[in-house]
């Protein structure tokens, strides 16, 4: 039997990013990347850019990070770094065209490619030969207010190329997983696959059924909603720090007492727009209120959180926060960056009482997919929880109320997609599982 070519898989992630490639035997295997705190399966979805002063008085460099890499020359030099992380989430977004760093314009693509470009870079030789074919994953549904799928997989085609790609398809994320977790079983089933993501939580029921020719599969119903641990991150925030930060508070023009724009506070419920507020026009405008607020204090906190980029330092604390109350009935939230120190003690149940919205929204997703899949909720025989909002007890939760916990299963949470990913690759029928642009 003739050996089928290598195949790579690759979950780009608004958290992290993780790469597998297949080897001869069929078996999926994780790129480990050996980063400044140590060895490391996940790279994180960040980007740097700094500019460096030329030898001699030539031109400044421009150099650009990403991952470890890149938060390492953010706490280095926080105010000469341009930091972006979750930038995944403005993919599919028509009102994004393009964003401005050191006089230079940067499309969606071009970020995505500078993000490819640095994670082939740290790989080393796990990635010196790139395979011609690329199996990338997708969400169900694109994070966003309006998302446009198209848009989003013109956008990664074009990062995709630039590394040398030539047969470049998408599959569905919580698909990859499936595959990965599908190795496990010995008798058929019908399995649910919840992938939480930073951006979007993906649900796919699949039926595997194994076979003396290898494990066969049948997609049977697929659901998605831009919502997920990011969307968690916003309520915390805007829960204990936005109102710090001069949300709910009033300014004074022409005699009259009005409301400071709520508009300023939305950005913190994504990462990347933190950066993109940092050089809008609107920091003219925060600086203007600052002057004619009632509470000038709390706009000067809001001026130094984007000044002084301290956004990764809230996103610490935020991460921190929630893995504690994973763990915990109750913790410490502490935000501590520069001159600004915001403390508060918050209850397990505070917190899923702020992001009951969301919840809804996500069990809203997992009932559309067992409708969509025909079955009744007592034929799913296995469900796979993956992805690190998987951890929050009220999302385990919602499956332990449908599902006799017995058949609820976790694992390889940050390497499961980008493995299963791979494993698609080498599938006899692609246009099954996979799709080109």
């Amino acid at each position: 039997m003739t050996p089928r070519p290598a195949t790579i898989g690759i979950d780009f992630g608004t958290t992290n990013t993780v790469v597998a490639l297949t080897g001869p035997e069929g078996e999926a295997t994780v790129v480990r990347f050996d980063a400044p705190s140590g060895d490391l399966a996940t790279f994180r979805s960040t980007l740097s850019f700094q500019l460096h002063p030329g030898a001699d008085g030539r031109t400044p460099e421009r150099v650009v990070e990403a991952g470890p890499w890149a938060i390492e020359a953010y706490v280095e030099d926080p105010l000469e770094t341009r930091f972006i992380q979750s930038f995944k989430t403005f993919a599919a977004s028509a009102a994004f065209t393009e964003t401005v760093i050191d006089n230079r314009r940067y499309k969606f693509e071009d970020l995505l490619a500078a993000f490819l470009l640095r994670v082939r870079h740290h790989a080393g030789s796990a990635l010196d030969d790139l395979p011609p074919r690329v199996i990338v994953g997708r969400p169900v549904t694109f994070a966003g207010g309006s998302p446009n799928a198209g848009l989003a997989l013109e956008r990664y085609e074009t990062a995709f190329q630039r590394l040398g790609f030539t047969d470049i398809r998408y599959a569905f994320e919580p698909v990859g997983a499936a595959f990965f977790f599908a190795r496990t079983l010995r008798q058929p089933a019908n399995v649910l696959v919840a992938d939480f993501g930073g951006g979007t939580s993906d649900f796919s029921i699949v039926r595997f059924e194994p076979s003396p020719e290898g494990l066969r599969s049948t997609p049977l119903a697929r659901s998605g909603v831009g919502i997920a641990g990011d969307a968690f991150d916003y309520r915390i925030i805007d829960q204990l720090v936005s109102p710090e930060l001069g949300k709910g508070g009033t300014y004074r023009n022409m005699g009259k007492v009005l409301p400071i724009p709520q508009r300023y506070y939305a950005a913190f419920a994504r990462w990347d727009q933190l950066a993109l507020l940092r050089a809008s026009r609107d920091m003219k405008d925060i600086r203007a209120l600052a002057r004619t607020a009632d509470e000038p204090e709390k706009l000067d906190r809001l001026i130094e959180v984007l000044d002084d980029n301290h956004g990764y330092a809230l996103y610490q604390a935020v991460s921190r926060l929630k893995m504690d109350l994973s763990r915990n009935e109750a913790a410490t939230f502490v935000f501590a960056a520069g001159s600004i120190r915001i403390e508060a003690e918050v209850a397990r149940a505070q917190f899923e009482d702020w992001i009951a919205p969301d919840l809804a929204a996500i069990e809203a997703a997992v009932d559309e997919a067992i409708a969509g899949s025909g079955l009744p909720a007592d034929r799913i025989d296995r469900v796979f929880l993956t992805g690190g909002t998987s951890f929050v007890p009220a999302v385990r939760d919602m499956f332990h109320r449908r599902f006799d916990p017995s058949k609820i299963e976790t694992g390889g949470e940050f390497e499961s997609i980008a493995s299963g990913l791979a494993l698609i690759g080498r599938e006899t029928d692609l246009d099954l599982w996979s799709e080109r642009r």
